[in-house]
């Protein structure tokens, strides 16, 4: 999903994709520990097997098999199949997004809308972590300096959450009609929308951004050091 709303915000995408790497690598070693602690405070045990086994699932193998088409596609350097693969991706990963949310809201909908006091009292600290992680890290890009194209998925990637992999690990702990996986599966239904307002956020005060003291500071320097250096 990062990579979705990357696109959106006009991200650039080298950095999305070693903030994502970056991500994926905490959470193969930080998911199962902190899982099992949380779980644990409310005295449920969950076998350690079940947790890595998620954790393989769907993280590990979905990183070496991007790794594996990578590396066919890149032949000699050259990155035009890659790239061309890429753009025909693109369209594909918001119509899964959005059937990814259908079919999540076919499992859970008479729940969810059965329940609609516990669905709010979910959605409030999601919220209240989205909005804040967000403009947390957008403005302290902005007192840094940094460019909107990397301010917008900064926000966006510190604001995001591992929701895939918990619904995919409650459903498999306490199947799909359970209280957890019913708690998982409206944590993203609540932060697709959430998010796709902060991109639009961060979409309409790229002028506000851009007008920064620190941002136009750097961005007058960089034609001075190229000038220089040339």
């Amino acid at each position: 999903m990062v990579f979705v709303w990357s696109n959106l915000t006009k991200g650039e995408p080298h950095f999305t994709l070693s903030q994502v790497a970056l991500n994926d690598t905490i959470m193969i070693v930080a998911f199962a520990p902190i899982v099992a602690l949380l779980l644990g405070l409310s005295a449920i045990t969950v076998p350690w097997s079940t947790l890595v086994l998620s954790v393989a699932l769907y993280i590990v193998i979905p990183v070496i098999i991007s790794q594996i088409i990578r590396k066919s596609l890149i032949r000699n350097g050259s990155t035009t199949r890659l790239e061309a693969l890429l753009a025909k991706i693109q369209p594909v990963s918001l119509v899964a997004l959005l059937a990814t949310l259908v079919l999540l809201f076919s499992f859970q909908g008479e729940q969810i809308l059965a329940q609609p006091m516990i669905i709010a009292l979910l959605a409030v600290p999601i919220l209240i972590q989205v909005y804040f992680n967000s403009g947390l890290a957008y403005v302290l890009n902005r007192a840094s300096g940094e460019e909107h194209c990397v301010a917008g998925p900064s926000a966006l990637i510190g604001a995001s959450n591992f929701f895939e992999l918990a619904v995919a690990a409650a459903i498999s702990l306490f199947g799909f009609n359970s209280g957890a996986a019913l708690a998982t599966v409206v944590g993203v239904l609540i932060e697709v929308p959430v998010m796709l307002s902060v991109v639009a956020i961060v979409n309409r005060s790229k002028g506000w951004y851009e007008a920064g003291p620190a941002v136009s500071r750097n961005a007058a320097q960089r034609p001075k050091s190229e000038s220089s250096a040339s």
